[in-house]
């Protein structure tokens, strides 16, 4: 097991975080405009790290895409625009690459990577969310279109979004089994409509909104992969996201740590540094833990996605993990801090809020434990 990156990916990293630094050097309270920011971000070449030279990006890879990210997430980049930036860059771009036709990767997939445009994927419902099957979203062939009817919900970038990811089922089901399909929707399709954003307990820069498909017209050529095969779009896209939406906030688990060592050694009570004391020692030590832990199923999982084997096992370890860690770090942190850890002007208490939602998003912890069991043969 090789855990070294190469030179070039090391010169990627560091380009990044040299420039993430200056980017995201900011009063953390402060709400940054996304749209503006992943302009930014595609002019620095992050969004288009996975994505080949002649769709639109810069053929870095994923395990180099990671490696940048992850350093995004230490430089200080706020868990809002992390959480954005993953949910275009695996869970949209990455299903146009993998299944868009030619005139798709043109007309969509490189103004993606530029950051001229914004994706979403809208997969989740207010009855379903991992569970395909309870989806009610429903296309239907009409005159050689498609015609789209339902409702999606916390859909991670609506609100600017100007292309959508719509999984919707098609056809009749039998029993258990149904039937999907993938279109790609322009904002400005009529019967698309967005409605107001979705009120968060963090990610504030992450804007979220439930998405209404009323009678919503597509022609054929807005069919995304094979009529009828939505659920490998489904998950394809799931398992880059489980796996990969985790490097920058592993980043930020660094970020923290040394955050809370530089204030281990510069705050004094009776008499000496704060850092003295066992409890305060032992506690960074298990983040130091979680954080090492987290950084090696991060990249064995995007080191097993390069190499094209199944990585669906280890995109929910990696989910699980590093949501569960980045909370209890960010509980420590807050700990670690005192009552200015507690009050809102170091902006300590912004990571726990960030944090809970990992748990939740993608996929709940609960179903990666039950994956992650099924895959051990239990359950």
């Amino acid at each position: 097991m090789d855990f070294e990156w190469d030179e070039e990916t090391r010169a990627v990293r560091a380009h990044v975080m040299d420039v993430a630094r200056r980017m995201f050097r900011r009063d953390r309270r402060e709400v940054r405009e996304l749209r503006a920011t992943m302009r930014e971000l595609g002019a620095l070449g992050v969004l288009g790290m996975p994505i080949p030279e002649a769709h639109g990006g810069n053929g870095a890879g994923i395990v180099a895409a990671v490696a940048a990210l992850e350093a995004l997430g230490e430089a200080g980049i706020d868990g809002g625009t992390a959480f954005s930036l993953g949910a275009q860059v695996w869970a949209v771009q990455m299903p146009i690459l993998a299944f868009g036709s030619d005139a798709q990767k043109d007309a969509i997939l490189r103004r993606l990577c530029s950051g001229e445009l914004v994706g979403a994927i809208a997969l989740s419902e207010p009855g379903a969310g991992s569970d395909l099957f309870s989806m009610r979203t429903r296309a239907e062939e009409r005159d050689g279109r498609v015609v789209i009817h339902g409702r999606k919900a916390w859909i991670t970038n609506a609100p600017i979004a100007d292309v959508f990811i719509v999984l919707a089922t098609v056809g009749e089901a039998g029993g258990a089994f149904v039937r999907t399909a993938a279109f790609l929707v322009e904002r400005d399709t009529p019967g698309l409509i967005v409605e107001a954003r979705t009120p968060k307990l963090g990610l504030d820069e992450s804007p979220m909104a439930e998405v209404v498909l009323d009678g919503c017209e597509v022609p054929k050529s807005a069919i995304l992969g094979r009529w009828g095969r939505g659920a490998e779009i489904f998950e394809h896209a799931l398992t880059y996201e489980r796996g990969a939406l985790a490097a920058p906030f592993v980043g930020a688990m660094k970020r923290q740590l040394d955050a809370c060592v530089e204030h281990a050694n510069e705050r004094k009570q009776f008499g000496g540094p704060i850092g003295a004391f066992q409890a305060v020692s032992h506690r960074i030590a298990d983040m130091k833990l979680r954080l090492e832990t987290a950084r090696l199923l991060l990249h064995r999982f995007a080191r097993t996605m390069a190499s094209g084997a199944d990585a669906t096992l280890d995109a929910a370890l990696v989910k699980l993990h590093v949501s569960e860690s980045y909370v209890q770090s960010s509980l420590d942190a807050i700990q670690l801090h005192g009552a200015a850890g507690y009050a809102t002007e170091l902006g300590v208490h912004a990571d726990l809020r960030d944090a809970i939602g990992l748990r939740i998003a993608s996929g709940t912890n609960e179903i990666q434990r039950s994956a992650i069991a099924r895959s051990l043969g239990v359950g």
